[in-house]
């Protein structure tokens, strides 16, 4: 059970709020726990998901690269919601074959035959393990597959996006509402994880 209050209002008069609801449920089905979560904040809620946003939309990388971003980054962390949850926006949002996720969430970069998303991905998790082992080798890869300098910050700021609501999930046990099938993919081991 969550730690803090699971705020599901009745009506939505906030514009920002009402926008970004109706975002998540193109893409995801329903407004997961997690918003619910975040509107005990809710001046922060708007705000953060507003940066999401532009992170999401005003970057170099692609929607479906900024998932496998997310997905990796989340199993990563051991974070078995947010990993549901952007598995669920490729899957459902994105109509990314479920059986490719699948083989993404047991293979990880293995499942990737792309090599610019692959390049991405390892980055990303390096990002996350080791941010201060990075070297300027692995930069200029990125540069290599398209990115400017624009892309290699909006990369580096994802990792650091996708951490924070990682960190909310897990410390606050928001309860889990997405696919079982997910969750049973993302950390096989710990079945019954946030």
């Amino acid at each position: 059970m969550a730690r803090v209050k699971i705020v599901k209002p009745e009506t939505v008069d906030d514009p920002a709020v009402a926008g970004i609801f109706e975002w998540v449920t193109e893409m995801e089905g329903a407004v997961p726990n997690h918003f619910y979560i975040e509107l005990n904040f809710p001046e922060f809620f708007t705000a953060k998901l507003g940066a999401t946003k532009i992170l999401w939309e005003a970057g170099e990388l692609s929607m479906e690269e900024i998932q496998h971003v997310g997905i990796l980054v989340s199993q990563d962390n051991g974070c078995s919601y947010c990993t549901a949850a952007f598995c669920t926006i490729l899957n459902h949002g994105l109509q990314t074959a479920q059986e490719y996720v699948a083989e993404l969430l047991k293979e990880g970069i293995e499942a990737v035959s792309d090599t610019r998303l692959a390049c991405l991905l390892d980055y990303a998790l390096k990002v996350n393990r080791d941010p201060a082992g990075i070297s300027d080798t692995q930069v200029d890869e990125l540069r290599e597959h398209g990115l400017t300098d624009k892309g290699i910050v909006q990369l580096t700021h994802l990792v650091s996006d996708f951490g924070s609501y990682n960190r909310l999930n897990l410390a606050l046990q928001t309860d889990y509402d997405y696919r079982e099938f997910w969750r049973a993919l993302a950390l096989p081991n710990d079945s019954a994880s946030s």
